[in-house]
C-alpha cells in the first residue's frame, strides 16, 4: 500500500425534502428531510475518503460542526499508521476528553465519530482496490480482532474468545464467499410501501411491485391509530398473503410507553408479525425484555437497534435477553469498527443480525455489513431492509434483483455522493444552485419557521 497522508477534511450538509411526499413518515417522524452530515477526507494523492452520517433534517448542521472537531485528529496521520492497529485508532478518535464530556460514546458527537471512521474505512479500500466487505472477508481472525476497541465488552466476549470464535467460522467460509461473489448473501427486505404516511391506493400498488420484484420480507410502520394500523396490516396480508413464505414486520419507531407495547401488539397479533421494531424508548433494555417476553407467546420477536447508541447498550440488550433481533445502524454506531464489535457479540448470543436500513446512504452502506456477518461472523443469512429512495445520488448506488442486493465490488464503502447531487441539495446552499434556495423548497422552510 502507498505511503499517503490526510491532509485535511471537509463537511457538506445535504439534505433531500422527503417530508413534501412522506417518504419515511411514522409514528415518531411524522415528517422528515432524508439528509447526510457528510465527511470528506483529503491526502496528499488522487485518493479521498468519504463518509457520512443520516439525519432527518433540523440539526444536520450540528452533526457537521461535530464532525470537524472529531476529523481533526486525523490531520498529519499516515493511512497505514491508522489501519495497523484499528482498535488504537478507534479508541484515539473517541478520547479526546473535552468532546467525551459532551459524547461519550453517544449522541452527537458519536454520529460524527461514524462519519469520520467510515470515511477512513473508504479511503483504505480504494487504496487497496477492494469494497470495504472484502477487506473484512480477506482479514485473518487475528486481523478482524484488532480493528476492536474492547473497552468495556470483556465480560461479554474478550478477544482470545472472539478470534476463537472467527476460527469456528473459516470452515464454511470459502463457500459463503462465492455466494458473496454470486450475490446470494444479502436477501432483501423492504419497507418502501410501507410508510404512515401512504395512502392505501399507493401502499397497494407499492406492495404488488415489490411482491412481482421478488421480495419475500415486507415491514409497515404503525402506531399512528390502532384501528387504522389493523385495516393497513389487514390490506398488507391481502396483498401478500399468510403463507410461511412471505413474511410481515411491524415498526413503531419508539411511540408506546412498555405497557402501551403490550397491549397494541397483542391486538395486531392475528396478522401474524415477524416482529416489533423499536416498541419502546431504545435506552429502555429492561422495557425491551418485559415485551419480549409478553409477546413470545403470540409468536412476535422483538427487534431494535436503529437508535442504540452503542456497543455497550447492545451489549445489554442482547446478554439480558431483551431483543430478538439486533439491528445495527451504519453511522449511528462509530463506524465498521464498533458495527463488528457488535456482531461479534450478537454471533456469540446467537442473535440474528437484521441492520436498520432506512435511509439516505443506509443500504449502501449495510450491504457490505450484512455481507461482512454473512461471510466472517454468523455464517447464516439473514434479511436486510431495502428502501428505494435516493440511490440515484451515489456514484455507485446499492442494487436488488431477484430479492437479493447484488454485493457490492468497487473499491470503498459504496456512499461516495455525485459532486451535482451534493451541489444540489447542500442546505442552506448558493443561490441559483441549492435547490433550499428555490420556490419549491418554501413550504418546507416557512414551516420551521412557525
Amino acid at each position: 500500500m502507498p505511503e499517503i497522508t490526510i491532509t485535511g477534511f471537509s463537511t457538506r450538509d445535504v439534505r433531500f425534502p422527503t417530508s413534501l411526499d412522506k417518504t419515511g413518515s411514522d409514528a415518531m417522524n411524522a415528517a422528515g428531510d432524508y439528509s447526510s452530515a457528510y465527511c470528506i477526507l483529503t491526502t496528499d494523492s488522487d485518493y479521498t475518503g468519504h463518509g457520512m452520517t443520516f439525519t432527518i433534517g433540523r440539526g444536520n448542521d450540528i452533526v457537521c460542526s461535530a464532525i470537524t472537531h472529531v476529523a481533526d485528529r486525523l490531520k498529519g496521520r499516515t493511512l497505514s499508521s491508522l489501519v495497523a492497529d484499528w482498535g488504537k485508532t478507534w479508541r484515539h478518535l473517541v478520547n479526546d476528553s473535552q468532546l467525551r464530556w459532551i459524547g461519550p460514546e453517544k449522541g452527537v458527537i458519536h454520529l460524527a465519530l461514524g462519519a469520520v471512521v467510515n470515511a477512513v474505512w473508504d479511503l483504505w479500500a480504494k487504496v487497496l482496490g477492494k469494497p470495504v466487505w472484502r477487506i473484512v472477508a480477506d482479514m485473518t481472525p487475528e486481523e478482524f480482532v484488532r480493528c476492536i476497541d474492547f473497552r468495556y465488552m470483556t465480560d461479554a466476549i474478550t478477544p482470545d474468545e472472539a478470534v476463537e470464535l472467527l476460527r469456528q467460522q473459516e470452515g464454511g467460509k470459502a463457500a459463503r464467499l462465492e455466494e458473496a461473489l454470486n450475490s446470494k448473501a444479502v436477501p432483501a427486505y423492504t419497507t418502501s410501501a410501507g410508510w404512515l404516511g401512504y395512502g392505501e391506493d399507493k401502499m397497494k400498488a407499492l406492495l404488488q411491485e415489490t411482491l412481482d420484484q421478488g421480495y419475500r420480507h415486507f415491514k409497515l410502520k404503525v402506531g399512528g391509530s390502532l384501528e387504522e394500523d389493523k385495516r393497513r396490516l389487514t390490506i398488507a396480508r391481502d396483498v401478500i398473503g399468510y403463507d410461511k413464505g412471505n413474511v410481515l414486520m411491524v415498526d413503531a419507531n419508539q411511540v408506546w410507553s412498555v405497557p402501551e407495547a403490550i397491549a397494541y401488539m397483542e391486538k395486531l397479533a392475528v396478522s401474524k408479525p415477524w416482529f416489533i421494531e423499536e416498541p419502546t424508548s431504545p435506552d429502555d433494555i429492561l422495557g425491551h425484555k418485559k415485551i419480549r417476553d409478553a409477546l413470545k407467546p403470540y409468536g412476535i420477536g422483538v427487534a431494535t437497534g436503529e437508535m442504540c447508541q452503542n456497543r455497550v447498550i447492545f451489549k445489554q440488550l442482547i446478554q439480558s435477553g431483551a431483543i430478538d433481533f439486533c439491528q445495527i445502524d451504519a453511522c449511528r454506531l462509530g463506524g465498521v469498527n464498533e458495527v463488528l464489535a457488535v456482531l461479534l457479540i450478537a454471533k456469540k448470543y446467537n442473535i440474528p443480525i437484521v441492520p436498520h436500513s432506512g435511509g439516505v446512504g443506509l443500504p449502501e452502506y449495510t450491504q457490505h455489513l450484512s455481507t461482512i456477518d454473512y461471510v466472517v461472523v454468523s455464517g447464516k443469512l439473514s434479511v436486510l431492509e431495502y428502501v428505494d429512495h435516493l440511490h440515484d445520488h451515489f456514484l455507485n448506488p446499492s442494487k436488488i434483483k431477484g430479492g437479493y442486493y447484488q454485493t457490492p465490488m468497487e473499491p470503498g464503502y459504496s456512499v461516495e455522493m455525485k459532486a451535482d447531487s451534493m451541489d444540489k441539495f447542500s442546505y442552506p446552499g448558493e443561490e441559483g444552485v441549492s435547490w433550499w434556495k428555490s420556490e419549491e423548497a418554501k413550504p418546507i422552510l416557512e414551516g420551521v419557521k412557525l
